[in-house]
């Protein structure tokens, strides 16, 4: 799926809007708004410096947060402007708005090589497609880029309407990124191709555990979802998470690749506690189950327990191609990390595979355990990630079109 990169086109003189995904999280420290993970920004700094390199004249456009099409200070992204400016070495204006009077006197006083970052998009509700509103956001530009993957799946006006606007589009080298890796390397994945797959719920994977069932070699599940597959094999759960409503779908992927001898390995023990609260990220001491052990009622599943992590990096040591989506188990809280940061450490050790992170908790677990430089590539996208590998056509993605 080749598309009209920003390389293909001539950019010197030009204004370039440029959509990025810049809904990075924010703290208040001491009354102004701090980021507290500037990597989102960092991803998009090949794409602006090649437009400066090549003497466009930036207009970048963003969301954050959920302001519901009302202004909030909190939601800002003057702070965006300000980290962005340190991170190129040159000035970025903040425009106050990212529409009308302010935001197209902005756009026509840039010179070549200029950069000026919009406010927040999400300040006004016509966002969600209005058209209007992307013909508004048109007039600001000679040409359009998409580089804001993690919100290429929603028809928004900035992510999708404003194409039918502007005559000239392409995608950022952000995107471009994205769409090898997730795409072009999975579609014909070298083999043995091994996928992981965890987090809470069969019903938000399942079309991708569908649709991978066609290409993978092995698939290890982890995380809640593997209590539902535990359920379909008619296991004891215990009071572990799990979609009891969903257990007939989990049994059918189970025959689907015991059909396609694809080899699907669930946990083969657990680590679980009897208290677990969230929010305080305290658990009442917990314990491992031996292997084949069912979860006792009032007991709670919240890892993969250490046969399992044996089980599974013996499959990860063997791969070519690896994609993992999902962590093992709630590795925000220390005791429940062990089997989360264990699968990522045996990614990062098998350097002769391209590992694949595909976006999500994921990337915060990778991050966290201190390997994410060792792995291939990390995707920016959570929900777009997903819907993208189910093989589901991107808004953000189709809008832009492909080289001759």
């Amino acid at each position: 799926m080749a598309k009209i990169t920003i390389r293909d086109l001539p950019l010197r003189g030009k204004r370039v809007l440029v959509r990025v995904d810049y809904n990075v999280p924010l703290q208040e420290k001491e009354g102004r708004q701090t980021i507290t993970n500037d990597t989102r920004i960092r991803e998009t700094l090949p794409t602006i410096a090649y437009l400066r390199e090549q003497g466009a004249r930036i207009l970048l456009c963003a969301h954050l947060g959920r302001p519901k099409g009302k202004r909030d200070a909190a939601q800002s992204l003057a702070p965006v402007a300000e980290a962005l400016s340190k991170l190129i070495g040159a000035p970025v204006q903040f425009v106050d708005d990212c529409v009308g009077e302010v935001a197209e006197k902005a756009a026509a006083g840039l010179k070549d090589g200029e950069v000026a970052l919009l406010e927040n998009l999400r300040f006004h509700s016509e966002e969600k497609n209005d058209p209007a509103f992307a013909a508004q956001l048109a007039k600001l530009a000679d040409v359009y880029v998409n580089d804001a993957f993690g919100a290429a799946h929603r028809a928004h006006a900035s992510t999708a309407g404003v194409a039918e606007h502007v005559p000239v589009k392409a995608i950022g080298l952000l995107m471009e990124k994205e769409l090898k890796f997730l795409g072009d390397e999975l579609e014909n994945p070298k083999k043995p191709f091994v996928v992981i797959l965890g987090g809470a719920k069969v019903s938000d994977k399942i079309a991708v555990i569908d649709r991978l069932l066609d290409k993978a070699d092995t698939i290890l599940i982890g995380g809640a979802m593997a209590y539902t597959f535990a359920l379909a094999q008619g296991r004891k759960i215990g009071k572990s998470l799990s979609e009891p409503d969903k257990v007939d779908v989990a049994r059918k992927a189970l025959e689907k690749a015991q059909a396609k001898g694809v080899t699907f390995l669930l946990p083969v023990d657990t680590f679980v506690t009897e208290q677990f609260d969230f929010k305080a990220k305290s658990i009442t001491p917990g314990k491992y189950l031996a292997p084949g052990e069912d979860i006792a009622d009032g007991w709670e599943g919240v890892d993969i327990g250490p046969e399992t992590v044996k089980l599974f990096t013996a499959e990860v040591a063997k791969a070519k191609t690896i994609l993992w989506n999902g962590p093992m188990g709630v590795f925000e809280v220390k005791e429940c990390a062990v089997g989360t940061f264990a699968i990522a450490r045996a990614i990062a050790e098998n350097s002769g595979a391209t590992s694949i992170i595909g976006g999500g908790d994921s990337v915060s677990a990778i991050k966290k355990s201190g390997v994410a430089d060792k792995v291939t590539f990390i995707s920016t996208g959570g929900g777009a990630s997903l819907e993208f590998l189910e093989g589901k056509e991107l808004p953000g993605v189709a809008c832009i079109p492909e080289k001759a």
